[in-house]
């Protein structure tokens, strides 16, 4: 397992690279929150395209340097989307991230999410019970197909959704982000906690999502897991400091996002983070 000093260094310097390089991530995303998305990753450092349509996704999948899939809202033309992205970026060895939004609402849905297991995915976020419906939908051993959830909103706990966590993590070869009052981040075999953002990120829409965007931002520089740990942590030291400037979401949005930009390396690598090996 690495050692808590080596993973500081690295994510110092992913996030040093995202800001020195400007990176493009782009994305096919919920278009509820799609704004908020791109505006983070643009503060972050990176640079952002939000597409649709199926031509488009497959430029972007080859002309990107990593792309974030979001299946918040679904579209039909989705069905023809999405199957031409995801090949396209294999065939293109190009890094994505998959946001399981929603999971077990609907046929086309469930049946791009069993898709795109072939695909492999470099980084799958989502909360608790979106991680666990995923595992049990990919036929893992941890995972339920019965996990609830309530639009976005989970019913299930973090630390319920460790093993199915892991699980996908271990299928895909990648890195899992389980978000939470304590963030989990898992390469199926070390798994790290982290703690902070705001209880506000959860009275606006897309904060969520907007963290999906930012691994795919960082995953351009750096591997899955140092990424999706990247991103958490980003968002943790923004949402501290954004609550301690306002009391009410829309406020707190505008600085997070200044917070966002104004993260440099060393603050976003020294929010405090755990790290442990995997047991099953």
């Amino acid at each position: 397992m690495a050692q808590i000093d080596e993973v500081k260094a690295q994510i110092m310097k992913t996030v040093t690279e995202v800001k020195r390089t400007n990176p493009m991530a782009g994305s096919v995303t919920n278009s509820v929150t799609i704004n908020l998305v791109a505006n983070t990753q643009i503060a972050v450092g990176g640079s952002a395209a939000m597409v649709y349509l199926p031509d488009e996704a497959e430029a972007l999948a080859k002309a990107g340097e990593a792309t974030y899939i979001n299946l918040g809202t679904m579209l039909p033309v989705y069905e023809e989307t999405l199957t031409v992205a995801v090949k396209t970026l294999r065939e293109a060895d190009r890094p994505w991230v998959l946001d399981p939004v929603g999971i077990g609402m609907g046929r086309l849905r469930t049946d791009m999410l069993e898709m795109f297991k072939d695909y492999k995915p470099e980084i799958i976020k989502g909360n608790a019970s979106e991680i666990i419906a995923l595992a049990g939908l990919w036929g893992l051993d941890e995972g339920s197909q019965q996990a609830g959830t309530r639009g976005v909103d989970t019913t299930e706990s973090v630390d319920e959704a460790v093993g199915s966590a892991v699980s996908l993590a271990r299928c895909t070869g990648g890195a899992v982000i389980v978000s939470g009052e304590t963030d989990l981040i898992t390469d199926g075999k070390q798994v790290a906690t982290s703690r902070g953002g705001s209880k506000f990120l959860g009275h606006i829409t897309g904060g969520g999502c907007a963290l999906g965007g930012a691994a795919a931002v960082y995953l351009t520089r750096s591997s899955p897991f140092i990424a999706a740990l990247t991103a958490v942590q980003v968002f943790n030291v923004a949402g501290r400091l954004a609550e301690e400037q306002t009391d009410a979401p829309a406020s707190f949005q505008v600085a997070f996002l200044d917070e966002l930009y104004k993260a440099w390396p060393e603050a976003v690598a020294h929010n405090h983070f755990e790290m442990e090996e995997y047991r099953a």
